[in-house]
């Protein structure tokens, strides 16, 4: 059984409208909604491989690598402690991190 809540207000999970609960268990997963034009500024992700899977709406995703468009059902893999940065398209962006 999948256990899941909301997430609302300000810092640094702002963006985040779901995750799945922290249970004894090395799986996590979260969906990010930005809105029209909006930021996730350039960052080191954390020490885990991840998948990104478009939902919604569209954006860019920069590397260090180049820049990826991001369209309702692409599906990315970054590596760990890849430094990713995302902006939201006119539309805004909503994807799926599982890691």
């Amino acid at each position: 059984m999948a256990c899941t809540r909301s997430k609302t207000g300000a810092g640094a999970g702002a963006w985040s409208v779901w995750s799945s609960r922290t249970v004894s268990r090395d799986l996590d997963s979260n969906v990010i909604a930005l809105p029209p034009g909006r930021a996730i500024d350039a960052h080191t992700g954390p020490d885990l491989d991840v998948l990104i899977h478009v939902l919604a709406g569209s954006g860019k995703l920069a590397t260090e690598l180049g820049t990826v468009e991001l369209t309702p059902g692409v599906l990315l893999w970054l590596p760990r402690r890849t430094r990713r940065g995302f902006t939201a398209g006119v539309g805004g962006l909503r994807y799926l991190t599982v890691h």
